[in-house]
């Protein structure tokens, strides 16, 4: 802990869309005492993404692969630390979310090793986030709606601040208690269909989609999906919907219907909203794709902005939420709440790795 009360923590989030590995520094009290500092995003090279990619759904060589995302997640840190000119002895813990390889409540699953990642850093790590929460009979995610919640106390509410990475979901911000859940997909079927369809990663600028034309029967079918019909709190994995039907479509039709399918699945949500909110906060990765922005501005009705437009980086907030999660979870606070994952009464969690193996 740091002079002024603050805990010195970097978060670690590596995303069901296989970008790479988010690292943030930030000091927190863990409360309302936020302050944000280098961030960095490390790309994962080919070889470990198509790793990542062959263990989805807890398949293959896990063990293995997840050693492998562990030390890559320690020189994420390395790079951080040298960026902000920091060491790691003025690190007071890291907050490792490890890698989402399956995400059907009650199960969870994260593959990554918090004790080789504390031996390899020389810092205590928290990591298993999710694992209390599920126990206790929450869905385990979302579980940045609490660090989502200090960031906003300076903007005017109600307010959505809405995730799109791998899948997307929502924290509701009003006068009252938090209201959290997963939307529907974010980037990961966009980027699965590019992949396949042009062997590019994603969609840059979202050029595929914008020169494509959305099937409007086609999306109606898959926002006939039981999963929209269901009441918050919930959650879902990457792989939890079927886009087979699309498969006879031109690659830029297909894309543009996954696109459109992100934006309304997304903003259907704002029928399970207390109240109507002001604005929509757009933070991850898919705030970068043009054509789902416009989508998702067309299809609410409401201001929808990047994060950086109320000065958040968004590219680092899940990061920065981790290490602010890592922060609360050795002060003993919340992490997960009621209307956040359905848990019956707030519940914190994380497992504590220290770095001398104690």
């Amino acid at each position: 802990m740091q002079d002024d009360g603050r805990w010195r923590a970097i978060g670690l989030m590596s995303g069901t869309s296989l970008d790479g590995i988010d690292a943030a520094l930030v000091d927190t009290d863990g409360g309302d005492d936020v302050a944000c500092g280098a961030a960095l995003t490390v790309a994962y090279a080919p070889a470990l993404r198509a790793r990542l990619r062959g263990v989805r759904g807890g398949r293959g060589a896990v063990a293995e692969v997840a050693r492998a995302l562990t030390r890559a997640h320690a020189e994420a840190v390395q790079r951080l630390l040298a960026d902000a000119g920091q060491s790691a002895d003025r690190i007071d813990v890291i907050g490792f979310h490890g890698h989402t390889v399956l995400h059907r409540p009650p199960r969870s699953w994260q593959i990554g090793d918090g004790a080789l990642l504390a031996r390899l850093t020389g810092v205590d790590v928290v990591n298993d986030f999710r694992r209390a929460d599920v126990a206790a009979g929450g869905e385990g995610a979302p579980l940045a709606p609490i660090f989502h919640a200090a960031m906003s106390r300076r903007l005017p509410r109600p307010l959505a601040v809405l995730n799109l990475g791998g899948v997307g979901n929502v924290t509701w911000i009003g006068g009252g208690a938090l209201i959290a859940f997963d939307t529907g997909p974010g980037n990961a079927l966009i980027d699965d269909w590019t992949l396949a369809h042009t062997g590019q990663p994603c969609d840059r600028d979202g050029a595929l989609a914008g020169a494509g034309r959305v099937d409007a029967e086609a999306l109606a079918a898959l926002l006939e999906a039981d999963y929209f019909h269901r009441p918050p709190p919930k959650s879902l994995d990457r792989d939890a919907f079927d886009v087979r039907a699309l498969a006879a479509m031109t690659a830029a039709d297909g894309a543009a219907t996954l696109t459109a399918f992100t934006a309304h699945a997304a903003a259907s949500a704002a029928r399970h909203f207390p109240a109507p909110v002001r604005r929509w906060v757009v933070t991850g990765g898919g705030r970068h794709n043009p054509t789902l922005m416009a989508m998702l501005a067309d299809a609410v009705d409401a201001e929808v902005v990047p994060a950086q437009a109320v000065g958040w980086d968004g590219d680092a907030l899940e990061a920065q939420a981790f290490a602010y999660m890592a922060v609360r979870s050795r002060k003993g606070l919340p992490l997960s709440f009621p209307g956040t994952t359905g848990v019956a009464a707030p519940q914190t969690g994380g497992v504590l790795h220290p770095a001398d193996g104690g």
